[in-house]
């Protein structure tokens, strides 16, 4: 296995890794409930994926305080 003949200066390795940045998940609106949701993912609030209904989803009711 190939050994490096030198070693490399700390900015050079930094500047080799600049281009290792993650980039930030698309995101569109959703044409049934308007909320942002992941390319060519069932949309989580509606349920809806490709203007049809793919999962059901379960309102949670809030608990009232007891006075």
């Amino acid at each position: 296995m190939a050994l490096p003949k030198k070693r490399h200066s700390k900015a050079r390795g930094r500047r080799r890794r600049t281009h290792w940045k993650l980039n930030p998940t698309n995101l569109t609106p959703c044409p049934q409930c308007k909320q942002l949701k992941a390319l060519h993912q069932v949309c989580k609030v509606c349920g809806f994926y490709k203007g049809k209904p793919v999962i059901e989803i379960k309102v949670k009711e809030k608990k009232k305080k007891p006075q």
